[in-house]
């Protein structure tokens, strides 16, 4: 998995509590990036609907409360699915072989499972979740 989740998250938390202006450069400085690859995160954000800018004005809002934003939509929004696939099952398995043969099978219920209990946490956990903790840790 790559970072734009968490970098994602980093972004929407500085933009929800600063009434600071961020540009992508200020918000590159903080995550420890560089401008071009918040500028990547902030269009998925955009696109999903998760943050809004304005022609002709530096920074960016968020559309809706963080009460209101689930960590799954910001998930989805960064990954560019509308499911999580955290596990891939290896494509050319020998069918001539026992394992080979009913591997997919055996594992395919596991992995679906696992994905499915991260959805509902995710969908149970919002922004303003992450940002309650970022205060608690912040005393």
């Amino acid at each position: 998995m790559d970072t734009k989740f968490s970098v994602a998250l980093h972004i929407l938390v500085m933009i929800s509590e600063s009434k600071e202006v961020f540009s992508s450069q200020a918000l590159a400085t903080s995550v420890g990036t560089n401008a071009s690859y918040i500028r990547k995160v902030i269009s998925l954000l955009k696109n999903a609907g998760l943050i809004t800018s304005h022609q002709g004005k530096s920074g960016y809002q968020i559309s809706k409360s963080p009460k209101r934003i689930s960590l799954l939509e910001i998930y989805y929004a960064t990954q560019e699915i509308d499911h999580i696939r955290l596990f891939q099952i290896h494509q050319n398995a020998n069918q001539d072989c026992p394992v080979g043969k009913h591997i997919e099978g055996a594992v395919a219920p596991i992995f679906t499972s696992v994905e499915q209990q991260l959805e509902k946490e995710l969908i149970d956990q919002t922004l303003d979740q992450v940002i309650d903790n970022l205060y608690q840790i912040a005393k």
